[in-house]
């Protein structure tokens, strides 16, 4: 989706038959899969391997999330791929890599990112560690990691002339966004053996959630001094707590303090308290409540295709434009164009789909 919303021209090589998480999604529904054509081959036959060749043939990027070894088995591996076409940014993602012990184990980004020890550093002191949705592990430890590994591969590929393998893995990824806190912890600057312990897993009252009255809640990140000081003063915290902000002994009692404080009006009587102000201070949005912001609508931060709202291609560029996205494909609704712009013949096309190598699905 990243590569299709700025302009790549991505194909998607499907099976015959849908697959997923067991849950039928209309493709409109399907966000990330936007922007993107779709061809189903059987891969498991000579002749849909072949035309999988034919179509990596003319690619600058191919991208497989199988476990290792599969696509060498299938015959479409980095060396029968780079024997054809030399120049090929061949992109790996995986859970754990294409090496170790763990590389032909199954996993979800729930494991990835508790082994990365990410999982373990999310949550509350009280209960056990809170998954963070999905994003942690498989978009940003993994494809925001293998995208940008794509984009360097090209890069040195107007120098080398050559392509590479890019072997992104999410344990690998996830390793890296926690850098910062490796280097806390070696210097002593962050508990790592325990959760809500440190300023920015909720352990500071001033990087913390509250409940409001109305049964809201609003987020408060006031860091630095100056932030807490405008902060404080907003909404009435007593400046004693002010001048010994980062004294850890007072925090329990600030913390006591904020939850009273906060409580005592609602969600949108803050965010009219504390906009326009550096108290750091924001109201926690639901996904709907995002999209209708101000800040999203002023900066056209979601689009609306076929009558979804989702989130406008990012970042931006000063001079590029990127098109507007597209609804994603329906399984195989692009077999028979890709195949003839892979040079089938109609002929070679109407026999690779009567002997069940490819399928052409149409649109509803």
């Amino acid at each position: 989706m990243l590569l299709a919303d700025l302009g790549a021209e991505v194909v998607r090589i499907d099976r015959l038959e849908p697959s997923g998480l067991g849950v039928p999604v209309e493709p409109r529904f399907d966000v990330p899969g936007r922007s993107r054509r779709s061809i189903a081959l059987d891969l498991k036959s000579d002749a849909g391997r072949e035309a999988a060749q034919r179509l990596i043939a003319s690619a600058d990027v191919l991208i497989e999330g199988w476990r290792p070894g599969v696509a060498e088995r299938l015959g479409l591996g980095p060396e029968d791929c780079h024997a054809r076409h030399p120049g090929l940014v061949y992109g790996r993602m995986t859970g754990y890599g294409q090496t170790g012990p763990l590389a032909h184990q199954a996993g979800h980004d729930i494991n990835y990112i508790a082994l990365s020890g990410a999982l373990h550093a999310i949550g509350t002191a009280a209960g056990g560690p809170v998954p963070p949705l999905n994003l942690v592990g498989d978009y940003g430890g993994g494809a925001l990691y293998l995208a940008f590994g794509v984009m360097a591969a090209l890069f040195e590929r107007q120098r080398s002339g050559r392509g590479q393998v890019v072997d992104a893995a999410m344990v690998d990824g996830v390793g890296s966004l926690l850098a910062m806190f490796h280097g806390l912890a070696a210097g002593g600057l962050w508990d790592a053996g325990r959760r809500e312990a440190n300023l920015l897993d909720g352990g500071a009252p001033f990087y913390a959630t509250y409940e409001t009255a109305d049964g809201q809640w609003f987020a408060v990140g006031a860091l630095e001094p100056k932030f807490f000081a405008e902060f404080a003063g907003r909404v009435g915290l007593e400046a004693r707590f002010v001048e010994r902000q980062y004294d850890r002994r007072l925090w329990p009692e600030m913390r006591e303090r904020l939850e009273g404080i906060l409580r005592s009006r609602t969600r949108d009587d803050w965010t009219a308290r504390l906009q326009g102000c550096d108290a750091c201070a924001t109201p926690v949005l639901t996904l709907a409540e995002a999209a209708a912001h101000p800040q999203a609508q002023q900066r056209q931060s979601f689009v609306e295709v076929d009558g979804v709202m989702q989130p406008a291609p990012v970042p931006r560029f000063g001079r590029s434009r990127p098109g507007a996205p597209r609804p994603a494909p329906v399984v195989g609704q692009h077999t028979r164009e890709l195949l003839a712009e892979a040079g089938y013949s109609e002929a070679d096309i109407a026999t690779l789909l009567a002997a069940g190598s490819a399928r052409q699905t149409m649109p509803e």
